[in-house]
């Protein structure tokens, strides 16, 4: 397999992590790869899986483990394991941030498990974001996170370029989660049937979240993005846009369809439909109450939106998946 192919995700693996969680991750990812490269009749794996630890707080983080030394990865998503112990302090936080906070620069999906959510909170990605861990920590996690929109009611919440889940065992979810945006929805089922592990509550893959590109190496475009993703897409002035971008408008408007593979209008009724699903979901407002909180003030134009990108209309959609 070409080198550059190589889909790469990383697990961080700091002082009091999870072991079983981060072998079982390690396992999960391998036995998916596996799977995808059968399906494709060939032995190149097109995922692999590494270490990263800090083996002395003046040290940046290195590579102590690759499933597959012989290929060259590039990072695409990087997994924050939770810990049985006390969540990570700050102190012991600090030799991580730069790194995790450059690779996130760089486009890579950042994500976390159970107190995993603890470090990556410390990184400040977080802020203003929707992010969960587990029901046990929420006092201390708003205390320490007082900026960060904690939600426990749910196991896993996909947003964009970031990625937290619940409980210590939910790191089974994250995975599968990790396969299917990777390697897609078949490629997830056949992984969960191997493993055993029950696959019913994750085949919302069908009407997964908006998984942008975000390692397209496009500096400018991926700080539209990421301004985007925090903003939940509420100002998509083309104006605005590229002057966040600090690009003349056509020069914007031509990167970001090269970076991104779509307009930029496309591209923010993607991210703003996300949104809607999650109310549809985990809420029981009006229509006509989302449709406005995530940017319409035209019902009718966002029933033709949802319906076109998401293949049910609004109302198709909460009945089939609406938790309350």
């Amino acid at each position: 397999m070409n080198q550059k192919n190589v889909i790469e995700i990383g697990l961080v693996v700091y002082k009091k992590a999870q072991m079983a969680a981060v072998l079982g991750l390690t396992d999960l990812l391998m036995v998916a790869s596996k799977l995808a490269a059968k399906r494709q009749d060939t032995t190149d794996v097109p995922l692999q899986v590494s270490h990263w630890e800090i083996k002395d707080t003046n040290l940046l983080p290195t590579c102590t483990f690759a499933s597959n030394p012989d290929s060259v990865g590039k990072l695409a998503a990087i997994i924050i394991p939770p810990t049985l112990e006390a969540p990570i302090a700050k102190q012991a936080a600090a030799p991580w941030l730069e790194w995790l906070r450059d690779q996130h620069s760089a486009g890579v999906i950042m994500s976390s498990v159970c107190a995993g959510a603890f470090l990556l909170g410390e990184t400040g990605l977080l802020s203003k974001r929707k992010a969960t861990t587990h029901w046990g920590y929420v006092e201390q996690f708003e205390k320490r996170f007082p900026d960060i929109d904690l939600d426990v009611d749910r196991i896993i919440i996909e947003d964009g370029d970031i990625v937290t889940a619940g409980g210590a065992m939910a790191w089974t979810d994250l995975g599968l989660r990790m396969v299917d945006r990777f390697l897609g929805s078949q490629v997830m089922n056949e992984t969960a049937r191997a493993l055993l592990i029950d696959p019913s509550r994750r085949e919302q893959c069908y009407y997964s979240a908006f998984s942008p590109v975000l390692t397209h190496g496009d500096a400018a475009i991926l700080k539209v993005q990421h301004w985007l993703q925090k903003t939940e897409a509420q100002d998509i002035d083309l104006s605005t846009l590229a002057n966040c971008a600090q690009l003349e408008e056509r020069t914007f408007l031509r990167r970001f369809h090269k970076a991104t593979g779509m307009t930029s209008t496309e591209y923010c009724q993607r991210l703003r439909i996300g949104e809607a699903k999650d109310f549809l979901q985990f809420s029981m407002l009006a229509v006509e109450q989302i449709a406005w909180k995530v940017g319409y003030s035209d019902v009718s134009a966002f029933r033709k939106i949802f319906k076109r990108i998401v293949g049910l209309t609004p109302s198709e959609y909460r009945r089939r998946f609406n938790t309350n």
